[in-house]
């Protein structure tokens, strides 16, 4: 599938090739801290298929536990996370923020992964009143 991607304020933009079984939640500490919110979506770009159209973007290489070193890619201008990659092999399986792209309604997660750092209130959402506008 492919996918069309871009920060909050339109700074960069990319395009991708997805498999869109591959969406994944992860509810990591890193991944709360890095997006400001419970978990992050993600979803692998196809290895070879990611193409900037439009910007750079600024990245922040962490050190995860594995002890990998992990780029975290986001636009310098409004702070959009876009996608994530191995420091040390740029380019090869990128991770992008399923937030930043287009097609994110057909993106929907096929597993949850780092469980034991859920916040418990992720999973039961369905009581909450919902609103559709503010």
């Amino acid at each position: 599938m492919r996918v069309h991607g871009s920060c909050h304020c339109g700074a960069v933009r990319y395009e991708a090739t997805v498999d869109p079984q591959r969406a994944v939640i992860c509810h990591c500490t890193d991944c709360q801290k890095l997006t400001g919110s419970a978990y992050r979506v993600s979803v692998m770009a196809k290895n070879g298929s990611f193409r900037l159209l439009a910007g750079e973007p600024r990245v922040y290489v962490k050190l995860g536990d594995m002890g990998t070193r992990r780029a975290q890619a986001f636009c310098a201008n409004c702070g959009s996370p876009l996608y994530t990659y191995d420091a040390d092999r740029p380019g090869v399986d990128l991770g992008l923020r399923v937030g930043c792209i287009d097609e994110r309604r057909t993106l929907v997660p096929s597993k949850q992964k780092w469980c034991r750092s859920a916040l418990g209130w992720t999973q039961r959402l369905e009581g909450l009143p919902r609103v559709d506008g503010e």
